[in-house]
């Protein structure tokens, strides 16, 4: 126990190092951002390369990117392979990021991986995104897996995951998000996520758009890469949600992936998410099979412990928690939300400074109470500057400065056929998660509302 408590300890310290001397992009926004791989490409030398001891795939997009990750690598584990699993942000705990076969990199490890090159970092001094990415690289090689999932930060080129030489890379769809780093049109974004594709290298385009086609098609022509567009061959023809799993009937050209699949990652979008993913299996050299890939599917957020899309965390009020974070995202969320039954809507929002807002506001519905709220991050958007904005856009609601007091807000103010959303920023849906929703207060106020029916 004492052992424990002083892993504990030691752990919680070193992320206070890390937070504090090397500030994360996803908290602080530009003051963190580092544009170029030099910093990254100094601890990969300083590593040897260790991203060059397991075979990796590569996922970019502005949406769906951490989706398509996760459903893949709990396929890849389907069929019988060891899997590193790299994603960002995290949501409650750190280690979410870095995953073998779904289980997080140990305490001990994080501690002994900074422990090891501190004097390397603090010579370097990469940014954040830069050392998370050479421990996971550096974790994967040590373990000896046999294939890692590696989603990007932000974009593509410049990206630090970009070191890698994957078999086949991903891009998921291209919206409007991180403008001011990756450019304000669809095409110059575009631009920056085709910076993952490699020469000679398949690469799978999941949904098409005419303003960037051409981007990816130049590009993997330049690069001599194979090019497939998810859309050509995968088509959704029926999607239902019954239970703890979304059913999805795909149709396949080739008739190969013809059939009835089941996910437990809910959400429309993932109407998007599945055929890019269907395309990217067919592409693997391994070999995976149909019922391989159903079965992974199937259990996909269970296998990974991937959160917050389309998360149903409490009945009697339904409440759920999504990660959507632009109106690319959040235009799912307000089609899904046509589709819900309830009596009344609460919508707990917040959302982060260099969103375009007027894109976002324009899209929500007017029907429902919102509760104006900010995630406990420097970047997070001034909750009483949200709520003049969502006035002037017609929205009704009030100002609760806490994520946490705004979603009990919510439970005390609904009755037990209402439905709380909770959205806008993905540190939002992570404070909801992290949220005690079990207290006395909202058994008492559910057990009094269900009483008055």
């Amino acid at each position: 126990m004492i052992f424990l408590m002083d892993v504990d300890h030691k752990y919680q310290a070193t992320l206070l190092y890390l937070f504090s001397q090397f500030p994360q992009y996803q908290r602080i926004g530009s003051g963190a951002y580092k544009s170029g791989l030099e910093g990254m490409l100094a601890l990969d030398k300083a590593l040897d390369h260790p991203h060059q001891r397991f075979t990796s795939i590569h996922i970019a997009g502005t949406n769906g990117k951490g989706s398509v990750s996760g459903m893949l690598a709990a396929i890849l584990q389907s069929a019988g392979f060891k899997v590193g699993l790299y994603t960002s942000p995290h949501l409650i705990d750190f280690r979410e990021r870095i995953r073998i076969n779904g289980i997080m990199i140990p305490k001990e490890e994080v501690l002994r991986f900074i422990d090891d090159y501190k004097p390397l970092l603090n010579k370097v001094r990469p940014s954040f995104f830069e050392i998370t990415t050479a421990m996971a690289f550096h974790y994967f090689a040590h373990q000896m897996v046999d294939i890692a999932v590696i989603e990007t930060g932000l974009g593509g080129r410049l990206d630090s995951t970009n070191v890698i030489n994957p078999i086949l890379s991903v891009i998921t769809n291209i919206g409007l998000d991180h403008c001011e780093y990756l450019g304000h049109t669809l095409p110059l974004i575009a631009t920056e996520k085709a910076g993952i594709i490699k020469a000679h290298t398949p690469v799978v385009i999941g949904e098409r758009d005419p303003q960037t086609d051409s981007v990816f098609i130049a590009r993997a022509q330049e690069l001599q890469a194979p090019l497939y567009f998810a859309q050509d061959k995968f088509n959704v023809t029926q999607i239902e949600q019954k239970g703890d799993h979304q059913h999805f009937f795909i149709s396949d050209t080739d008739k190969k992936w013809d059939g009835h699949y089941l996910s437990d990652l809910m959400g429309l979008y993932q109407q998007k998410n599945v055929p890019t993913l269907l395309q990217a299996v067919d592409l693997l050299p391994q070999g995976i099979g149909i019922e391989t890939v159903k079965q992974g599917l199937k259990d996909a957020a269970q296998t990974t412990g991937l959160r917050a899309r389309w998360e149903r965390i409490a009945f009697q009020p339904k409440i759920i928690v999504d990660a959507a974070h632009n109106a690319h995202g959040i235009k799912w969320v307000v089609e899904q939300l046509k589709k819900e039954q309830y009596r009344r809507l609460h919508f707990v929002l917040g959302v982060v400074m260099e969103k375009d807002l007027d894109s976002i506001l324009s899209i929500l519905p007017q029907d429902a109470t919102y509760y104006y709220t900010q995630a406990q991050i420097p970047r997070a958007l001034d909750a009483n500057v949200l709520a003049k904005q969502c006035e002037h856009a017609g929205l009704k609601g009030k100002v609760i400065v806490g994520v946490k007091e705004a979603l009990t807000t919510a439970i005390k103010n609904a009755n037990p056929d209402d439905l709380i959303f909770v959205g806008g920023s993905i540190f939002v849906a992570a404070e909801a998660l992290a949220t005690d929703i079990s207290s006395r207060d909202y058994r008492h106020t559910t057990n009094r509302a269900c009483a008055a029916v």
